[in-house]
């Protein structure tokens, strides 16, 4: 995959929900056992104030990348992609940076543009969010499809969480033309310690570059 089209994939940060959702149909009318649901999830997220471990991408035409994660709400995380990947992706509380150690460029967005914004938000309350599609709880998984409208995305945005514990599992993003990226996250380890120094962009790597042409 073009290095690129792996960059713009990556910040989909998505996992396949085996369901089928009407892109273009109304806002979902939750019953009480929905709007229950997804107060434990609100309560379990919200108690969730880092995580770190490892993930697992697809990308819609089957490639594979793994890696590390480190997560610091709000707003912060660290994708560090294994070999031969050579993305290195940054949120530091405002921008979102994907930086190509292969061609040593990066390029940075307003973190609010990207989907990122959903699981890095300060206080995250799903049942505030009007474009929600579908909540269906199953006896393993829970799952919450959500219409995203972003620079990155137009289409859904799916978050998988265990039914038992309602630790995030996987997240989806599902484009305007039905491709899906997924990521599924494991060996997670939730509120232990995290280092400040891995959410720093640098804002002027590309112009000591273009500075040494």
């Amino acid at each position: 995959m073009p290095i690129r089209t792996l960059a713009r994939t990556a910040l989909k940060l998505v996992a396949i929900a085996g369901m089928s959702v009407a892109l273009l149909g109304p806002a979902a009318a939750l019953n009480d056992s929905q709007q229950k649901t997804l107060s434990d999830v609100n309560r379990y997220f919200n108690s969730v104030k880092t995580m770190h471990g490892d993930f697992v991408q697809f990308g819609p035409d089957g490639s594979q990348t793994e890696g590390k994660f480190y997560l610091a709400r709000p707003g912060k995380v660290r994708f560090y992609y294994n070999p031969p990947a050579k993305l290195d992706i940054i949120a530091d509380g405002k921008s979102v940076s994907v930086k190509d150690r292969k061609l040593n460029t990066q390029d940075i967005w307003p973190l609010g543009q990207t989907p990122l914004r959903f699981l890095l938000a300060e206080n995250i309350n799903l049942q505030t969010e009007s474009k929600i599609r579908n909540v269906v709880a199953e006896s393993d998984l829970i799952t919450v499809v959500l219409e995203d409208q972003t620079t990155f995305n137009s289409g859904m945005l799916t978050l998988i969480f265990d039914a038992s514990t309602y630790e995030l599992k996987q997240w989806t993003v599902t484009d305007a033309q039905g491709f899906d990226t997924s990521v599924a996250v494991y060996n997670v380890v939730s509120n232990g310690p995290t280092n400040p120094e891995l959410f720093k962009i640098d804002y002027l790597a590309n112009t000591r570059q273009n500075q040494g042409k």
